[in-house]
């Protein structure tokens, strides 16, 4: 009698085990056939809760989330474009920089600690974006940063902060 095990994730990996011969005396599965089938249901499962997951990740923050609620990015002339991140644009280094800063100063409310690290965070966030990108970010990038920062910098120091380490 022939067995055949398989099983396949949508075409993301397939596993199968066949042409494991069962006699009629036996008919029992091997401590290795058990484990593969175990090992593949499980990749199944993991792949299936993996693309969940992601799914949700990725419909969890939408451009409304941050307050922009006009036309789709993708559908935008290139004057719309232009006009949004244009000095006073949704986009603009005013505006952008603003919520930058504002997310970081609401979250910290009075702590000078978590104000100081959510600093560090923005800094960190920016390092690693340029990397991603691969090369220098357009300058936009610089600049709102550097706003951002004088804005978060700013109540640091009504806080009594100071943005300097002054530890070493």
């Amino acid at each position: 009698m022939n067995l055949e095990i398989s099983y396949e994730s949508k075409g993301l990996i397939t596993y199968s085990q066949s042409n494991q011969e069962i006699t009629g005396k036996d008919k029992k599965l091997t401590g290795k056939q058990i484990t593969n089938s175990y090992l593949a249901e499980y990749m199944a499962q993991a792949i299936k809760e993996s693309k969940s997951t992601f799914s949700t990740q990725a419909n969890t923050f939408t451009l409304a989330d941050i307050g922009y609620t006009g036309k789709p990015i993708g559908e935008l002339t290139q004057d719309e474009a232009k006009a949004l991140v244009a000095e006073d644009g949704f986009f603009g280094i005013a505006q952008t920089s603003a919520r930058i800063a504002d997310f970081v100063i609401n979250g910290a409310g009075d702590d000078l600690s978590k104000l100081q690290a959510g600093r560090s965070g923005m800094l960190q966030g920016f390092a690693e974006a340029e990397k991603l990108w691969g090369e220098k970010l357009p300058e936009i990038s610089y600049t709102t940063m550097q706003k951002a920062l004088e804005k978060v910098d700013a109540r640091i120091a009504e806080l009594g902060g100071s943005v300097l380490d002054t530890s070493v």
